[in-house]
């Protein structure tokens, strides 16, 4: 558009540049003009201009450092006033040092007398809190206070309520809800302030057996829908958290399934693939779609269409609670996988809304860094990313009693976090497994600062899923090498690496060790990704007999868990179970 501003952008404190879309030339005089909060003008001094194919770019600058907090605008005679961006300010110098806020009180922290409501919006120059109950809003402005905290003490019992944040960044004000919601209506819509007194009750983390070190595991991995929505099983709460503790439940043959199953199998870990607020799954109508749930919407809040009562914040709380207890009684502890590395959609988040561009990882030309293949890297070395993982693996732990935690790409995540993980989770619970993918995938951190397989050393409490004992004892994974045979699949030529990787890759043996020792070893065959066991022995191994078959399926789940290191189980891995040759069932259906 003709006279008018293309962009204003904050460069440094007190650097501003304008590119504009009109006729001026260097003899025209009209002054740059910067309002702050619509009551202060600052004539800006032009340091330089540029001129381009239809415009012009200045450089301008302010007597005055620009503080965030304050809504500026920059008006020129003749052309439309224009918001001042100043999302760049998260890179200036000693921008996370300034703003870091290290308070465990973000969120909405319920008192009956009272609510505290606190937001982390450091670019905002204005937040309003949007309390909505029995079809009326409430809109109370915000105040802010140092390091970019935005606070509110409310008055009144307001358990349940639902909120929201409209959030004002360079000019526009947006709805979002809030990054550190303890609770949520359907489908992430609104955040709920939750009173947790309502949904105390003991965890029984008394009644686990002692666990001192991580080789005395034997982790089982599932998810909530997968072991509960056999359609031949007579499952009270189907695709819920409390079918996952429904007790009595048998096959057609009379042979116990589900939690009897489970409790039955000698198991040490239950791994529970994501159980925190994902997107791809409508909570008003859950058996409409199928998702594991790699797509992180809200990492403070249980997943709602495993609740028992859908339209209730708090039944998902709740029914969390007693599935972890109900476990914990039986002596097995629950690992929860967490995805820490990006989100759903990067624009679309909350925390795009909040602090826009912070949160995600870029690369030097300005575009989202891709390492996950899922749209966009989370940047955890940022200190209030950071801030945000380590508190949520606080709070899994001391609000529901998790005992461990997978980490989904966890070289994804940088060394400096993960330590501050361990350090932090080990002090509350001493006991809990570290673990995840060790990949080295190609997001925009140094690969000397990434959390890979390849840096173990520098993280010797945490253990990594070993994908040379997977493709030395069955064979490669992707599905153009499924016909490519492992050791125990007939390949006699992978006898020395067998040999490495049964000793659990930590002794200079034939090859170099991976690792310090075989406690950061997960030996694994099979897991949710990819094809089951079976499946590959139908592609590599099809013109043996079903028999045969068989006990190369006995074989290869001895040896994963005789070898040393920690053996890892899929579920249904230990009786052939088939996915009919679908290689990634993400959302294949139940």
């Amino acid at each position: 558009m003709k006279d008018s501003f293309l962009s204003c952008k904050l460069m440094a404190p007190s650097e501003i540049k304008v590119i504009i879309n009109g006729p001026l030339n260097k003899e025209d005089n009209r002054p740059f003009l910067l309002i702050t909060d619509s009551d202060n003008i600052e004539t800006l001094r032009v340091e330089k201009m540029t001129p381009f194919s239809g415009g012009w770019s200045y450089d301008l600058r302010s007597y005055n450092e620009l503080e965030l907090g304050h809504q500026y605008d920059i008006v020129l005679d003749g052309f439309s006033r224009y918001p001042l961006e100043v999302t760049n300010a998260i890179n200036f110098p000693g921008f996370d040092k300034k703003y870091f806020y290290d308070g465990d009180d973000l969120g909405a922290i319920y008192h009956p007398a009272r609510t505290s409501f606190k937001l982390w919006a450091p670019l905002a120059s204005q937040v309003i809190l949007r309390l909505d109950e029995g079809g009326s809003s409430r809109l109370l402005v915000m105040n802010r206070h140092s390091n970019g905290i935005y606070h509110l003490n409310v008055a009144g019992d307001l358990d349940g309520i639902s909120y929201v944040y409209i959030v004002t960044n360079n000019g526009i004000a947006v709805i979002t809800t809030d990054p550190y919601a303890f609770g949520s209506t359907q489908n992430g819509e609104k955040s709920v302030v939750i009173n947790f007194d309502k949904v105390a009750l003991p965890l029984n983390g008394d009644k686990l057996p002692p666990f001192k070190k991580y080789t005395d595991a034997i982790i089982y991995e599932t998810s909530v829908r997968d072991l509960t929505m056999d359609p031949l099983l007579d499952f009270e709460h189907p695709g819920r958290f409390l079918g996952m503790i429904q007790k009595g439940v048998k096959t057609q043959k009379g042979y116990p399934a589900g939690f009897d199953y489970i409790v039955n199998s000698g198991i040490t870990h239950l791994q529970l693939m994501p159980i925190y607020d994902f997107q791809t799954v409508d909570e008003r109508e859950p058996a409409r779609f199928y998702n594991w749930g790699y797509d992180p919407q809200q990492y403070f809040v249980p997943e709602g269409s495993f609740a028992s009562d859908l339209t209730n914040p708090y039944s998902r709380i709740r029914d969390l609670k007693l599935l972890v207890a109900t476990y914990h009684e039986q002596g097995i502890r629950i690992v929860m996988d967490v995805v820490f590395n990006h989100v759903y959609h990067a624009h679309l988040s909350v925390f795009e809304k909040v602090v826009p561009t912070y949160y995600f990882r870029r690369r030097k030309d300005g575009r989202l860094s891709n390492g996950s293949f899922c749209g966009n890297d989370v940047a955890s070395e940022r200190l209030m990313v950071r801030k945000l993982i380590v508190d949520a693996t606080i709070y899994w732990i001391k609000t529901f009693g998790i005992d461990g935690y997978r980490f989904d790409l966890m070289s994804n995540i940088d060394i400096a976090t993960a330590r501050l993980i361990e350090q932090t989770t080990k002090a509350i619970k001493p006991e809990i497994m570290l673990y995840g993918e060790g990949w080295n995938m190609p997001t925009e951190l140094p690969e000397g600062d990434r959390s890979s397989m390849f840096n173990s050393d520098k993280l010797p409490n945490f253990a990594f899923f070993n994908d040379s004992f997977r493709d030395t004892v069955k064979g490669p994974t992707m599905d153009d090498r499924l016909k490519e045979r492992g050791y125990l699949l007939g390949a006699s030529s992978f006898r020395l690496g067998f040999k490495f990787t049964f000793v659990g890759s930590c002794l200079d043996l034939i090859f170099p060790s991976k690792f310090a020792s075989a406690n950061q070893s997960i030996n694994y065959v099979e897991c949710h990704d990819n094809g089951t066991l079976f499946d590959k022995m139908l592609a590599s191994n099809g013109n043996e007999s079903y028999q045969v078959r068989l006990k190369r399926l006995r074989l290869i789940n001895s040896v994963t868990m005789l070898a040393f290191g920690i053996p890892f189980f899929h579920m249904g891995q230990e009786v052939g179970l088939s996915k009919n040759g679908d290689l990634n069932s993400y959302k294949s259906g139940d």
